[in-house]
């Protein structure tokens, strides 16, 4: 299939690769030109406008979009839009709000354009060799990408999981759960580094692969971790919050559903972000004055 890729980031540029290597034919466009020239270094074809990129692109045209959520994607769909015709697809397959999807998808709909949302997860290594992809469109229109999606993703790593916004939606849900999931391991590792043992990290992390119930990526990752790092001291605390995690957050408390770990996970890493607060002050401070437990003094 012939497809045009927006978005020549780390993950775009891996999933460009990926396709070529598949059979399909790539042509890629990005806001610098520097990241176009050093992919058509790899044989990709390569767009300078979007006016060549959707040029390039059959009488059905497939657009996949992989940059950052938020009015990058508001702005780039409205760009497009002149260039694109009734039945047209756009494939967005970064981290958007669902919400922001749903809008989009009225947006075009009008025009008679196909919006499809891909929620993509396995980072830089899925995306050059294998990725997992959660994918929300009408079902005309999945089946007429599957083999698309079946080429980028490892074997049974594609569902279609319903109409568009679905695929943004279960991202979002995933990305709370691993928030939850590396919070754990952190708080973890955080007990056996203060405990009176002289622990291996590298090595519990090694075992812990191989036949323990919380054996996994993540768990992979954490040995690479340690292995590269192992008192972490080039490493400084600060966890960053890329959104989906405050997603997860605001719509349980739409469902009223209980998601305290992933809520805890989330201000953990707002708390990282704060060398000192106001409120840590203030019950440091209560707390002397009530049973007199020592105040640490700037």
């Amino acid at each position: 299939m012939k497809i045009g890729l927006i978005g020549l980031g780390k993950m775009g540029y891996n999933l460009a690769l990926n396709l070529r290597d598949k059979g399909h034919e790539v042509i890629a466009h990005n806001r610098s030109t520097d990241k176009i020239k050093k992919i058509e270094g790899e044989g990709i074809l390569g767009a300078y406008t979007l006016e060549d990129l959707t040029g390039s692109l059959e009488e059905r045209k497939v657009i996949w979009m992989m940059i950052p959520a938020g009015s990058e994607v508001d702005n780039l769909i409205e760009s497009l839009m002149p260039r694109l015709n009734p039945g047209d697809i756009l494939i967005d397959g970064g981290n958007s709000n669902y919400l922001d999807t749903l809008r989009r998808y009225e947006r075009l709909k009008d025009a008679k354009i196909d919006y499809v949302d891909v929620g993509t997860s396995g980072g830089i290594e899925g995306a050059r060799n294998g990725a997992c992809m959660m994918i929300g469109a009408a079902k005309e229109v999945f089946c007429y990408l599957e083999l698309l999606f079946r080429d980028a993703c490892l074997e049974n790593g594609y569902a279609h999981v319903g109409k568009t916004g679905a695929g943004h939606y279960v991202k979002m849900i995933h990305n709370g759960i691993e928030y939850g999931m590396m919070q754990a391991i952190g708080e973890g590792f955080e007990i056996l580094e203060k405990s009176e043992f002289n622990f291996d990290h590298k090595q519990i992390t090694q075992v812990w692969n191989h036949g323990s119930v919380i054996r996994g990526w993540l768990m992979e990752l954490t040995q690479k971790v340690f292995e590269e790092d192992p008192s972490l001291e080039t490493i400084k605390g600060v966890i960053h919050s890329s959104g989906e995690g405050l997603w997860t957050v605001e719509e349980a408390l739409r469902l009223k559903v209980p998601a305290p770990v992933i809520t805890d996970s989330l201000f953990v890493r707002y708390r990282s972000e704060q060398q000192d607060t106001f409120s840590g002050k203030l019950i440091a401070g209560l707390r002397h004055q009530f049973g007199g437990h020592g105040v640490e003094k700037l």
